[in-house]
């Protein structure tokens, strides 16, 4: 399994397939393939406008209105209209990060789809195909074994921690923060500060969603915690700076240096101990030793097939008493979830193989793998607050890509010197930040936060 010099990860497929047609072949297809989008768009597009310049001229679909402005593409190659035949998703963001489009607008492109979803959900025989056939592949043959999760960690999280250092806040959380009145709410960057990001503002924000956990994990110091998915160190030091000890566990060799790093700057190296493991893993010293789990969006990487496997061990980690659960995770709302989750741009490029939860439905999978052993206290949703982390992310970004960030990647991934590849790695990350962030706006997507406790736990004596 080879990763793409572009991206870091692996060709999709369609994108595969593609490279290995006959140029002539490719040329005749592609032309079809722009006839076809072309005929789709005059009858499919009903809210918004979406203008289309490429070597043949304009070409205007749809209707402009105050609510909507026009997304304009840009069109290089033709190889874009045999990319999307294939499949809209994945072919548009492909088409994106190899230059052979430019597009005005990106998260208006992404509104444009969410209002016009219905009317593209039956496109193309080859997009619906394609899709069918990777939900199959992502159940039955990408099902995250130990082996797969160890190469989807390393793609997702060992790029660079000085990568990742130049769009998350100081304390590097990567997960969706909470805000708060003192930073404006969920829109203050819009209204108060339109268009910057504040200095402290995404940090604060990151500490109440810490401190949020950690309240609803009913923390006192000398417990003894377990976080699987140990991220960059922030839960686990705010653990130990209670009094508690933690044992937190990761797949990622950068991030178990940094976390042991951090611990020692913040000297709580006592109460700090990281575990490169699988969370199937864990050893027979675990067992009902832990007075609180903590999970902050990393069930996503679990899969479906593996989750009963995943609650037992939370099960045979927690106490018998006493003792609370707090898991949060990205999650796919009712009206579109599904056990078979297709391919697309953030679930190939971003987080390989991913399962999306559901929030109604996952405390009855908890209650199938482990019958009674846990009880649902709490469940959140934090949706209205990933948004505006992705803006602060997405300004970071654009703010600190470069100089001595760009030339790290570049010594650790030579093929990154070459000017095309470089573009192509920046626009992945510009175009996930805007993908995802209309996806939480729209509620296409969700994130959610629950709390389980042991029977009997209550929160506070009431009687």
């Amino acid at each position: 399994m080879s990763a793409s010099t572009f991206t870091m990860h692996p060709q999709s497929w369609q994108s595969s397939l593609l490279s290995r047609i006959y140029l002539p072949a490719l040329s005749v297809l592609s032309k079809y393939a722009r006839r076809k989008i072309f005929a789709a768009l005059s009858s499919k597009l009903v809210v918004g406008q979406l203008i289309i310049r490429d070597e043949f001229g304009t070409h205007v679909f749809g209707t402009t209105d105050n609510a909507h402005e026009a997304v304009v593409l840009q069109v290089h190659n033709e190889r874009i209209w045999a990319r999307l035949l294939f499949s809209l998703d994945i072919g548009m963001a492909e088409a994106y990060m190899e230059q052979e489009v430019d597009i005005s607008d990106l998260k208006g492109l992404f509104n444009l789809w969410i209002d016009n979803q219905h009317s593209f959900s039956n496109f193309s025989v080859l997009d619906q195909v394609s899709g069918y056939l990777s939900a199959i592949s992502l159940y039955y043959f990408k099902n995250q074994s130990i082996s797969m999760s160890h190469w989807n960690v390393h793609l997702s999280y060992d790029t660079s921690n000085n990568f990742f250092k130049c769009f998350l806040s100081e304390e590097m959380m990567y997960s969706c923060a909470i805000w708060g009145e003192p930073e404006g709410g969920v829109a203050g960057d819009l209204t108060e500060s339109p268009g910057e990001s504040v200095p402290g503002e995404l940090e604060a924000a990151q500490r109440r969603k810490i401190t949020l956990i950690l309240d609803k994990a009913r923390l006192r110091a000398g417990y003894r915690v377990l976080e699987i998915g140990s991220g960059w160190g922030a839960m686990a030091i705010s653990v130990a700076q209670m009094g508690c000890s933690v044992d937190t566990v990761t797949l990622s060799i950068e991030q178990k240096k940094f976390v042991e790093c951090r611990a020692k700057e913040a000297g709580v190296t006592n109460l700090i101990r990281v575990h490169l493991l699988d969370y199937r893993q864990l050893p027979k010293s675990f067992e009902k030793s832990f007075d609180a789990f903590i999970s902050c969006e990393m069930i996503e990487a679990v899969g479906r097939a593996h989750l009963p496997e995943y609650f037992k061990m939370i099960d045979y980690a927690l106490k018998n008493e006493k003792a609370t659960a707090v898991i949060t995770a990205t999650t796919q709302p009712e009206f579109r979830y599904s056990g078979y989750q297709t391919n697309c741009f953030a679930r190939h490029y971003h987080w390989p193989n991913t399962f999306l939860p559901n929030a109604s439905a996952l405390p009855s999978q908890v209650q199938a793998a482990i019958p009674g052993r846990l009880v649902l206290y709490n469940l959140e949703d934090h949706n209205i607050h990933y948004p505006r982390t992705l803006r602060e992310w997405a300004r970071h970004f654009e703010k600190n890509f470069g100089g001595k960030v760009v030339k790290s990647l570049q010594l650790q991934y030579p093929e990154l010197q070459d000017t095309h590849n470089l573009e192509a790695f920046k626009r992945k990350w510009m175009y996930m930040f805007r993908y995802a962030e209309v996806g939480y706006a729209r509620a296409y997507t969700s994130i959610n936060c629950w709390t389980f406790t042991r029977p009997g736990n209550i929160a506070a004596k009431c009687s």
